[in-house]
């Protein structure tokens, strides 16, 4: 019987202290977890830039999202185009996302070349001009001024101070156009632009590629023989100085990054089915192209 007692007594000891190592491990497993998870969070803080153009809201909020997802907190500030410029050269802003290069930004990147950082090219062939509805019957910006009263002498544009706003005060003045270019907003001119297709009457607006309208509706560029517009530009992101130092890695997956016309023009129009809403839209793309994104984040050791 107290041979029984004794091994019913040593059994208990094993079993409590297998209990007590049991926990001391769940505790130091839900520790180095929480300190993993904790260290995957504080890689940093990316400031990135952006203008209120519809193309530059779709990358910057899939980059976020994309960003966020490794453990980078993401910012997003909204800015002027010489705004954006300047806080990337003083460091307040780390990225921007959107350069056009060798033609439109080529003033401001000369202005600030000695304190920002070129880096790969993400995106070709881009175009600006102006462009009409389909049904418009008229091809190119000569023909304008013989059918002012068509479009009641006005160009809708966008924000004052974009390139593309800065070119087509030059394409008033080379064509010597009688009309005033409005200044607006990108979705402000959107806007316009809908009313006036939904209704089939002219409309003349300055536009570019990317950009999700081509997808959404008929229309055309206006030919430019005098080409003041100028050649394709090819779309690269530039950073502040210290950047690549600072996030090696955002770096390497950025530079990977390379996206279609029919790629960009997807992602924004998913954003605009989805009620406008960048966050939302950008989410959804993304996990519909989970292999497209996991090809830009991939890094070789």
């Amino acid at each position: 019987m107290k041979e029984v007692q004794r091994r019913t007594f040593f059994v208990l000891i094993i079993t409590l202290l297998l209990l007590i190592s049991a926990g001391c491990s769940s505790g130091e497993s839900k520790k180095n977890s929480t300190e993993s998870n904790q260290e995957e969070k504080d890689k940093g803080t990316i400031h990135i830039g952006l203008q209120n153009w519809a193309e530059t809201i779709a990358i910057a909020n899939m980059w976020k999202i994309v960003l966020e997802d490794k453990g980078y907190d993401v910012k997003l500030t909204s800015v002027t185009k010489g705004a954006l410029y300047s806080g990337l050269a003083d460091g307040s802003i780390d990225v921007n996302l959107e350069v056009w290069l060798p033609h439109t930004d080529k003033p401001y990147v000369d202005r600030y070349k000695d304190e920002i950082v070129k880096h790969d090219r993400w995106y070709k062939n881009t175009r600006l001009g102006l462009a009409v509805p389909e049904y418009v019957e008229i091809d190119s910006i000569a023909e304008l001024n013989a059918n002012k009263e068509m479009f009641n002498g006005k160009i809708i544009g966008i924000e004052p101070g974009a390139s593309l706003m800065k070119l087509s005060e030059n394409v008033v003045n080379e064509y010597n156009l009688d009309y005033d270019l409005i200044e607006s907003s990108g979705p402000s001119m959107t806007a316009q632009l809908k009313k006036k297709y939904d209704e089939k009457e002219p409309i003349v607006v300055t536009l570019w590629n990317p950009h999700w309208a081509f997808a959404v509706w008929d229309l055309k560029y206006l030919d430019d023989p005098k080409n003041v517009y100028g050649e394709a530009d090819n779309v690269y992101w530039f950073s502040r100085k210290g950047f690549e130092g600072e996030f090696p890695e955002v770096t390497k997956y950025l530079n990977q990054w390379d996206m279609s016309h029919e790629q960009l023009s997807s992602l924004m129009n998913v954003i605009r089915q989805t009620d406008n809403q960048p966050k939302k839209g950008a989410a959804k793309w993304i996990e519909n192209h989970q292999k497209l994104v996991k090809k830009w984040v991939t890094v070789e050791e």
